[in-house]
């Protein structure tokens, strides 16, 4: 009885770990970018003209992946609130994040716990929080309820015409 026990209780752990590794993500980013340049654990590649950058950290089972965006000094507090807000919103498993000066799209994430979906997926969330900064700021046609962005005044905000949402 105790083997069963012990067998229904760690089966799903085994059933469910993915065991992501740098050669599967290898194999991932070459199927998704246009062109990809690097060695295993740092990759630069590029989907549809928008530069992504991958890097894994084996020894802590962490990695990332993020587009630069824009130089973060030029960017005016109502754009940064308004990332912060779509942090909440609209990117869904990316965030736009600030370091070295620079903002970026970033997906972090355990790496060995990731599946071919979740990657292929990461990479499109990535890529569309990018183009769609400073517009819509969505990651993916998903968005969770919650407050719209508006001006002091209370107005709907007046975006630039915004791309359409497309899976990669």
């Amino acid at each position: 009885m105790k083997t069963l026990t012990f067998v229904l209780l760690f089966l799903p752990f085994c059933i469910f770990s993915q065991d992501m590794n740098n050669e599967k993500l290898s194999k991932i980013y070459i199927s998704v970018s246009d062109s990809i340049q690097g060695n295993p654990g740092a990759w630069q590649f590029f989907v549809k003209e928008t530069p992504l950058i991958s890097i894994t950290d084996t020894n802590h089972n962490r990695m990332r992946i993020m587009s630069p965006i824009a130089d973060s000094n030029s960017l005016s507090d109502e754009l940064i609130k308004a990332a912060l807000v779509a942090n909440f919103h609209t990117a869904l498993d990316v965030k736009y994040a600030v370091s070295d000066g620079v903002l970026w799209s970033v997906f972090i994430h355990p790496l060995k716990e990731l599946s071919e979906h979740q990657v292929k997926d990461a990479v499109s969330q990535v890529y569309h929080a990018h183009i769609n900064f400073g517009t819509t700021f969505a990651s993916t046609a998903l968005t969770f309820p919650g407050r719209v962005l508006s001006n002091d005044d209370g107005d709907l905000e007046k975006k630039k015409e915004q791309p359409e949402y497309k899976k990669l």
